[in-house]
């Protein structure tokens, strides 16, 4: 048995670790012991702590203060099990422990540490030492933060996306950056409808807390520790800099843990966050005859003339409560056959297909081009303005081959280079 640990020098040791900030670990427990009692034992001390409680409690110094006081009951040799191996489910890779994921991520031990910012220093920290860039975009209602990652980060959040979440299945509703999924197949299943609606999801990414993460990671069968650090390399906290200016709700929910928007991991993993809202919307739909999908934050209904919409609109909305979202009241747009009937920018009334007026719009912008040269059309100053261009061509063209050729053929009369 080791020496007891009377509860005054139990309460010390705690309140020393209170004052370090490097989170929960080894090193950190040790470092924080040696302040108090002499190293030799703080290690020991630490050691044994850490075998028992090897992920952080929710309350670490009363946790601590109180296993301390307990400590000495138990014996000094621990006979170790072998350990119950959780089989793994949708297919995702096998990772079982901390050393492996830095094999699969091609990071050191100290690197998976810093990425995975544990102890939150790089809210603190200067831009130079960030992993993520920043900038403003404005929106209807304010602006949106982006939130890019730097290049190591972004690599190590790609293979976690190929290596990881690839095989993990959303639900057949979601459609927004899924494979062989698109705007069209989002809004086909609506077209000629007699009625539809669109609802949106308020902060869609900022919304999904590092703890809904980590349960997605978890449930893939992966152990508490190896769930915890892979979500916290796909979430960030913004530095407090960046988010002066932002209005309230924007700051609350961008300075905890969240999915940056920005980052490749984060569509992957909020769909599979919005599981749970996907699988509810779809049943309350084929309960009451109408069909459901989601593109990202844009949630679509459509069913008969005589649709109760209040009703729907009002079960829509709690049910997203419930699933820990919250919809954006002022945006519900509810369209009848009559009125165009708009979904991610395609309009469905008959079959999908780009508006009007955005297939003559860039017919102009190519006229244009032609006549006075690419540069002079560049208004917003794109870093490669033709593919641009051919990106809305493609967009345009995916539903009317007739658009697309006569598109193409205007473009290639320009001439990119001038």
């Amino acid at each position: 048995m080791s020496p007891a640990i009377e509860p005054e020098l139990a309460g010390r040791l705690a309140r020393s670790f209170a004052l370090f900030d490097d989170g929960w670990g080894l090193s950190t427990l040790a470092e924080a012991f040696a302040e108090v009692i002499e190293p030799g034992r703080a290690q020991e001390i630490a050691g044994r702590v850490i075998d028992l409680m090897p992920v952080e409690p929710v309350d670490p110094v009363n946790t601590l203060r109180r296993v301390l006081v307990d400590l000495p009951k138990l014996p000094t040799t621990v006979v170790r099990l072998d350990p119950v191996v959780a089989p793994m489910r949708f297919g995702a890779v096998e990772i079982p422990d901390l050393a492996a994921l830095g094999l699969l991520l091609n990071v050191t031990p100290t690197e998976l540490e810093w990425f995975a910012d544990r102890g939150g220093w790089l809210r603190r920290a200067s831009q130079t030492l960030s992993h993520y860039r920043y900038r403003r975009l404005p929106k209807a209602t304010g602006v949106r933060l982006v939130e890019a990652p730097k290049v190591r980060l972004r690599e190590i959040q790609r293979r976690i996306l190929r290596r990881v979440l690839a095989g993990i299945p959303a639900d057949p509703a979601c459609h927004g950056f899924e494979k062989d999924c698109n705007a069209t197949t989002f809004a086909a299943p609506h077209a000629g409808s007699e009625v539809v609606i669109r609802q949106d999801l308020r902060d869609f990414f900022p919304t999904i807390a590092v703890a809904r993460v980590r349960a997605v990671f978890a449930a893939c069968g992966y152990s508490a520790v190896v769930a915890r650090v892979l979500a916290e390399l796909c979430t960030t906290a913004s530095p407090v800099v960046e988010l002066r200016g932002l209005d309230y709700s924007q700051r609350t929910l961008l300075a905890a843990r969240h999915l940056p928007q920005g980052a490749p991991t984060s569509p992957r993993l909020a769909n599979l966050v919005a599981r749970g809202l996907d699988r509810r919307l779809t049943g309350y739909a084929h309960r009451h005859d109408l069909t459901y999908t989601r593109y990202a934050d844009d949630l679509a209904f459509s069913g008969k003339a005589d649709l109760d919409t209040a009703r729907l609109i009002w079960t829509v909305t709690r049910i997203a409560r419930d699933e820990g979202f919250t919809v954006h009241t002022g945006k519900t747009l509810v369209r009848r056959a009559h009125q165009r009937q708009v979904l991610a920018g395609l309009v469905v009334n008959d079959s999908p297909a780009a508006p009007r007026d955005r297939y003559d719009a860039l017919r102009a912008l190519l006229h244009n081009c032609a006549r006075t040269g690419a540069a002079a059309q560049n208004r917003h100053e794109h870093n490669d303005f033709r593919a641009h261009v051919y990106g809305l061509i493609s967009w345009v063209g995916e539903m009317s081959p007739h658009r697309r050729d006569k598109l193409l053929a205007m473009a290639d009369r320009v001439d990119w280079t001038s």
